[in-house]
């Protein structure tokens, strides 16, 4: 129900902007052009997919990016209404219901692309059967995901803290350095459309679309923004982008042909040497590096200083694979003539990215750790000057400092190479310590004597836990047997165990693993 109906709002919407194209331009007989005017419909279902389709000339697979927010939405929302009328219990089955959606809807984006097919236009039906279920599988399962958050209780911060460090810190570094690129090319954009405006206008009265007309245009060069922000990107990164067979629009030059009359393509540079003050946008990618850089250390910083820059290439690298991925989804082709190669190589994005990136993300890292650990020694030196000497004990003689090992507070020790593990001073030998400490008046326990007593304590704490489990066990049996006994027909194997923890994960630490570690 929830892929479906997802799917007949989507078509719903976009048949309806068609018919409003369709009444505001010239036309037949309504009988006629009713079938075409269906089957376009679909067509552009199919396009807000990202499904490529081929014509007799050959291949178009340009397609605006943005009209994936219109299914993305819908899905969204189908998730959340999935999410409130089912039963799940914990946070990590979202994937089933993410797939219970997913599945269905690549079944009708597939039939629709059997369906929207003619002797000019044949949708790739493979394409419509993967893309469907991704953005299904990924949009749906957002809205379960966010619905059950919402639910629970629960926030985005305390799914994090179940990542490990280090894979936390390098997500939070990719995602800043990505952001950070977009944020660029959007700029970049906006400014070479500002300085081209009297062109775009002038391409606008020339097509002469009209009120309707006007509002459609609009609409689609909002959905191809997405596109020309990569393509800004791109050229902020050095390889730049091709609007065509031998052509380049680069900031070594700039060399194109014609152009169709799309009002939005006014922001391209003119054949020749790259405007000087576009080159200023080649400082984007490292601005975005040295962002990423600094907070893949801040959540998870490394006492060894050589591991710093290290973490901080890792980072650049995986913005990098996220670039070339971007670069391929936004390019594609217009036919088999002369724009059968419109945008970037995804694979010379990709490596120059991870470069430009990986280095400036490198620096930064390393000199985001050291004021990170200088700062926690800082801390640590200051405490322990400022501690009363009444708080000392009277036995013991004033030592000489040693150097601090603690960091600060937001550092998560114990995770990733942030793991610190203090170390008491080497004790003197029995013999040296029974000439210079004087004798207590009570003998100290013996050797054997410790030993019986750490076995004991060992078997008490294996009993306890041993006995914890057992109590666990008979629960988890109590509650399938009231679960198997409820009439739910619909059914068809065993319910699954029940749990009141929130995200379907326990951790029992061992008592024998975290004791003091000896010399």
């Amino acid at each position: 129900m929830a892929a479906a109906t997802a799917a007949g709002i989507g078509l719903a919407i976009i048949v309806t902007l068609t018919m409003i194209g369709w009444v505001a331009a010239p036309h037949d007989t309504f009988g006629e052009e009713i079938v075409d005017l269906l089957q376009g419909a679909v067509l552009a279902w199919l396009v807000g997919h990202h499904v490529s389709f081929s014509v007799p000339d050959g291949e178009i697979s340009l397609l605006p990016l943005g009209f994936v927010l219109l299914p993305g939405l819908l899905l969204y929302r189908s998730g959340r209404w999935v999410a409130r009328n089912c039963e799940i219990a914990r946070l990590r089955h979202v994937h089933r219901a993410a797939t219970a959606i997913a599945g269905p809807y690549a079944a009708i984006a597939g039939t629709l692309a059997l369906l929207a097919r003619t002797d000019a236009v044949e949708p790739s039906m493979p394409r419509a059967l993967l893309m469907g279920f991704v953005i299904a599988f990924l949009a749906g399962g957002l809205g379960v995901l966010r619905q059950l958050m919402r639910d629970k209780g629960v926030v985005a911060r305390d799914l994090l803290g179940l990542m490990p460090a280090r894979s936390r810190s390098l997500l939070v570094g990719m995602l800043a350095s990505t952001g950070t690129l977009l944020l660029g090319g959007l700029l970049l954009f906006t400014i070479a459309l500002a300085v081209s405006l009297p062109e775009a206008v002038e391409t606008t009265r020339l097509l002469g679309p009209g009120w309707v007309g006007g509002v459609l245009l609009i609409l689609i060069q909002l959905a191809y923004l997405p596109n020309a922000v990569v393509f800004a990107v791109c050229y902020a990164l050095g390889p730049g982008f091709a609007v065509g067979e031998m052509t380049v629009v680069a900031p070594t030059g700039v060399s194109v042909g014609p152009l169709p009359m799309l009002p939005m393509l006014a922001a391209l540079p003119e054949n020749g040497a790259a405007p000087v003050v576009s080159l200023s946008a080649l400082l984007v990618p490292f601005v975005a590096g040295a962002v990423g850089g600094a907070l893949t250390q801040r959540s998870a910083p490394d006492l060894v200083s050589e591991a710093a820059p290290l973490w901080g290439f890792v980072c650049g690298v995986t913005t990098g694979l996220l670039c070339a991925a971007l670069g391929a989804l936004a390019g594609g082709s217009l036919g088999g003539q002369r724009l059968s190669d419109v945008g970037p190589s995804a694979w010379q994005v990709g490596l120059v990215a991870a470069l430009e990136v990986g280095l400036a993300a490198a620096i930064a890292a390393w000199v985001a750790n050291w004021w990170y650990t200088r700062a926690g020694l800082a801390t640590a030196e200051a405490g322990t000057a400022e501690k009363p000497a009444a708080e000392r004990p009277e036995t013991e003689a004033p030592a000489e400092p040693r150097p601090a090992v603690e960091l600060p507070v937001d550092v998560p020790v114990g995770k990733g190479l942030a793991t610190v593990t203090p170390l008491r001073p080497r004790e003197d030998p029995p013999e040296e310590a029974a000439r210079d400490t004087p004798v207590p008046e009570e003998a100290a326990p013996s050797v054997e004597e410790e030993r019986e007593s750490r076995e004991r304590e060992r078997r008490e704490r294996d009993e306890a836990k041993a006995a914890r489990k057992a109590a666990k066990a008979a629960e988890r049996e109590r509650r399938r047997r009231e679960r198997a006994e409820r009439p739910r027909w619909w059914r068809r194997g065993p319910a699954e165990e029940d749990s009141e923890d929130l995200y379907g994960i326990t951790y029992e630490a061992d008592p024998e693993e975290v004791e003091t570690p000896r010399n």
